[in-house]
């Protein structure tokens, strides 16, 4: 086996599990912001460095002309998101979220260890991510603004944060919305967090990997880039976020190993360039033609 090949099938198992190695010394120190912080940092800088020397696909390298749209988006999206928390006591929230996550509210197993508490989570939590994600596919209003996603001609790390703020708030709203009104604990919904950013940031590097079984359970590159496939066969699929049960259950795993997906991905619609038309889309635009509501109807038929 070459050193290439030996990377390729043990980048992804290796990167995540030192991911959550690093959280859980930083949970333990009682600096899990800054543990979590600097690990995705160093993520995606080795991610970076391995886009440059192992690309999936040599076409993805080239500039698209919309790193500071994908940077904006990414900044916008996580700013609404930390704004929104730390306003929640201003706006009265938090007296309603608090009792949420404190013991004695909701049927939540508080007596499990850490561990197991964390796994449930993230299975609990992505039942409403998956929802939140198959439904911006499937409903026109929420699909303008999931289509800035989509638009992507290219899939690296960069654009990883590519959500209009809405379509972002809306997808955490429901997934942890589920742990709240179940009384999770907040080491739990910070946990969840965590994992989400560290298999956000792997599924959409473009590094030559291979994964085998682990495309089984959880979401992965070569899952994800099937999801970016302009033909909605394949692209109206994996719609998990960190973990792919929930696709099982409702018959939207996709992944066929004897071919690549697609190099040419997108939407058929044009995108504006520019960030701040790209924020106004949703709202301006009529609805778009590019998307078909059933598998019966096919791209090259519209």
């Amino acid at each position: 086996m070459t050193l290439r090949s030996f990377i390729s099938w043990t980048a992804w198992p290796v990167l995540l599990t030192l991911c959550l190695i690093s959280t859980a010394i930083g949970f333990h120190y009682g600096i899990p912001v800054i543990a979590f912080n600097l690990t995705y940092a160093a993520l995606a800088v080795t991610l970076l460095m391995l886009e440059r020397k192992m690309p999936h696909e040599i076409e993805w390298t080239k500039s698209d002309g919309q790193i500071w749209s994908d940077i904006f988006h990414t900044l916008v999206s996580k700013g609404t998101v930390q704004t929104l928390v730390v306003f929640s006591t201003v706006l009265g929230l938090a007296v309603y979220i608090t009792p949420m996550s404190e013991p004695g509210y909701g049927i939540w197993p508080r007596h499990w260890p850490l561990w197991a508490q964390v796994i449930l989570g993230v299975v609990a939590s992505e039942f409403g991510l998956y929802w939140a994600h198959h439904i911006a596919h499937k409903w026109k209003p929420l699909w303008r603004f999931h289509a800035i996603h989509h638009s992507v001609k290219k899939l690296w790390i960069v654009n990883t944060g590519r959500f209009h703020f809405i379509d972002s708030l809306k997808s955490i709203l429901l997934g942890t919305g589920i742990l709240l009104a179940l009384g999770a604990p907040m080491e739990v919904i910070t946990w969840l967090a965590a994992i989400t950013a560290y298999i956000g940031i792997l599924t959409h590097c473009n590094v030559e990997m291979k994964f085998g079984w682990i495309s089984y359970v959880f979401n992965t590159p070569e899952l994800h880039r099937w999801h970016h496939s302009k033909d909605l066969r394949e692209g109206d699929k994996n719609f998990g976020e960190n973990i792919m049960l929930w696709d099982w259950v409702f018959g939207t795993w996709f992944h066929e190993s004897w071919r690549r997906p697609p190099v040419d991905i997108g939407i058929k619609d044009e995108m504006p360039p520019r960030f701040r038309d790209q924020l106004a889309y949703p709202f301006r635009r009529p609805y778009p033609t590019f998307r078909q509501w059933g598998p019966d109807k096919l791209p090259e038929n519209q």
